[in-house]
């Protein structure tokens, strides 16, 4: 699979069933202000390209700003969240070559260093699976800015133990009763990852995932403690999140190889609660070209990053945008997806 760094053609877009204009609409849409902050867009049916554009604009790693960026097909950018959806992908490839337990397995026995923690009968009920599921049922508050020390993240970032600070959080609901939004979760998931294969998980994520797909450069960011943040670290260029994405519509085959299983797959963007599968996001949005709106799946980070996937129209969209820590940075990558990407495939 080759994915080219030069603008689609006309023609292009128009025989993988989208007006052919649709580049033109989004530089209308980007010219009118009604698409802000927007710095690359990447979308491809049918593993073929149809949209492909690259902006300038000032951006962040991990929260640290780099100044003003001309992003092109090469230009490594924070995923923020979207590294969750990522380390699930991670943990079910692990999973699959039997390095990790199954997700009903009792999480705090993969943790025996808190043991303390571990005999609160409130807390035995608790499986990896609902570490994937962001249903501990633990306290856990990501509504504030991420320059508040008190926001969770930051303040598990912050702390002398990283995973104790997340194993002795309150309990205030049943374990699966109840989704809290917890980049927590996936530290734990993170560390069991790590603990079952013997690597860190950049290492993990190199040889398992990135090297299979041809993915040679990516970063990821690691708190003061040296651990690599599995919730929101992971930096990519836009054809390699464009790549995972494709992974996901094959169900795991790449290239005629398995990476993944079809079973993890399916099983990660069945939604186990509300909109919510196994850290990733579900829904379904309408499209011409359908009679009826269709499901798609996505991989959510700050600032309005975003890995959408819309498997029975073959489609992968990969949006990279600037407004972090905005509460308005959902609306830019969802204007590029349901109203030029969806709105303009015309022909199934």
């Amino acid at each position: 699979m080759t994915i080219p760094s030069s603008s689609p053609s006309v023609a292009a877009a128009e025989a993988l069933g989208f007006d052919p204009a649709i580049h033109r609409k989004l530089l209308a849409g980007l010219e009118s202000g009604l698409l802000r902050d927007l710095h690359i867009v990447l979308a491809a049916r049918s593993e073929k390209v149809f949209l492909e554009h690259y902006a300038e604009g000032r951006d962040e790693e991990w929260g640290r700003p780099i100044g003003q960026i001309a992003f092109d097909a090469g230009t490594l950018h924070d995923l923020r969240s979207v590294t969750k959806s990522i380390v699930s992908l991670l943990y079910g490839i692990a999973l699959d070559t039997g390095l990790v337990p199954p997700p009903d397995a009792p999480l705090f026995a993969l943790f025996p260093e808190y043991a303390d923690l571990a005999a609160d009968p409130a807390r035995e009920k608790i499986t990896i699976g609902h570490a994937l599921t962001m249903t501990l049922g633990m306290e856990w508050d990501e509504n504030r800015p991420y320059c508040d020390p008190q926001n969770s993240e930051i303040a598990m970032e912050n702390a002398p133990d990283r995973y104790r600070f997340i194993l002795e959080r309150p309990i205030i609901a049943d374990p699966g009763s109840r989704w809290i939004y917890s980049g927590g979760s996936v530290a734990l998931v993170g560390a069991i990852i790590e603990r079952g294969c013997g690597k860190s998980l950049p290492d993990f994520a190199r040889e398992a995932l990135f090297a299979p797909l041809g993915i040679e450069r990516f970063h990821w960011s690691a708190g003061g403690d040296g651990v690599a943040s599995a919730a929101s670290g992971l930096r990519l260029a836009a054809p390699d999140l464009l790549k995972i994405g494709q992974l996901l519509l094959r169900k795991g085959l790449w290239n005629g190889e398995r990476i993944a299983s079809e079973g993890w797959i399916n099983a990660s963007l069945t939604a186990t609660i509300s909109t919510h599968g196994r850290l990733w996001f579900t829904g379904d949005a309408p499209a011409p070209a359908f009679a009826a709106p269709k499901s798609w799946y996505g991989g959510f980070g700050n600032g309005g990053q975003r890995l959408w996937l819309m498997p029975e129209a073959d489609i992968a969209a990969v949006i990279y945008a600037g407004k972090y820590n905005a509460q308005d940075a959902w609306v830019t990558p969802t204007r590029v997806w349901r109203e030029i990407i969806l709105a303009n495939f015309l022909n199934a």
